[in-house]
């Protein structure tokens, strides 16, 4: 009996001890923290985590800032490039009091970027394509975060948290992380895989999954993938008893 499960332990640690994918080797330096600022800065802070998780080359814009703290630095980021006008928003600033959308942060970091002379970085979204199935897309973005990682910069992920209310999905929050890690190969017949990230809410590294939605969600479920982030709140205190809901991946800001 002690035999087999030497063996059956040993059979585990083989299918475990898969390689993973990183933008660069493991660095002991604390993620950025939002909370230095507000709990609307995930923006700035998961820009940040990017910048310092990157490799070297995407590390610079981040090591020249005219700052030495986080928190100087994420307001620096806030006052000098969230107050220029949102080519996204009419009449507004970059910087609102819900923090910055996607297409804002991706003019704040490549304009981050520019004086380094790295590549632009650009915004993809993540919904099923005409006739792609979710297990395609599963395989589908997990190339396209891989290859992200594997140009030297971990890739931004919008989320956003969907609750079944009044008979149809709603928007209830919205997030953003940094993706640092994720299996470098994918199984063809895949329904999920795993992933390593920084949440900004408190700067902390977590782990989660990034799945086909599971069937028994009611319908009209928008034809994204499932982030199962045990971690992370995504606004889970603004759900009412009882009521079905799940965080999904929208968009991502990247290297492609």
């Amino acid at each position: 009996m002690l035999r087999l499960a030497v063996i059956t332990l040993l059979a585990l640690g083989i299918a475990h001890a898969q390689p993973w994918r990183t933008a660069a080797p493991p660095q002991a330096a604390p993620p950025a923290n939002q909370l230095a600022i507000a709990g609307n800065a995930c923006g700035p802070a998961a820009l940040l985590n990017a910048f310092r998780f990157g490799s070297a080359n995407w590390q610079q814009p981040l090591v020249k800032l005219p700052a030495t703290t986080d928190r100087e630095r994420m307001l620096f980021i806030i006052r000098h490039y969230g107050g220029r006008p949102s080519k996204s928003l009419t009449s507004q600033q970059r910087w609102t009091r819900r923090g910055v959308n996607l297409a804002d942060l991706t003019d704040i970091a490549n304009e981050m970027a520019a004086p380094f002379y790295l590549p632009r970085l650009t915004a993809a979204v993540f919904f099923a394509e005409k006739d792609e199935t979710p297990a395609r897309l599963l395989q589908r973005t997990h190339q396209q975060l891989g290859k992200s990682l594997s140009k030297g910069f971990p890739p931004i992920l919008s989320l956003r948290r969907f609750a079944y209310r009044k008979n149809q999905w709603i928007i209830v929050e919205a997030h953003f992380i940094t993706l640092t890690a994720l299996p470098e190969k994918l199984d063809k017949t895949a329904t999920t895989f795993p992933f390593h990230y920084i949440d900004p809410w408190g700067g902390k590294r977590c782990q989660g999954e990034l799945a086909i939605p599971a069937h028994q969600h009611p319908p009209g479920l928008p034809s994204n993938l499932e982030m199962r982030l045990p971690q992370t709140s995504v606004g889970r205190n603004q759900l009412r008893p009882g009521e079905p809901s799940l965080v999904v991946l929208s968009a991502a800001l990247g290297r492609w």
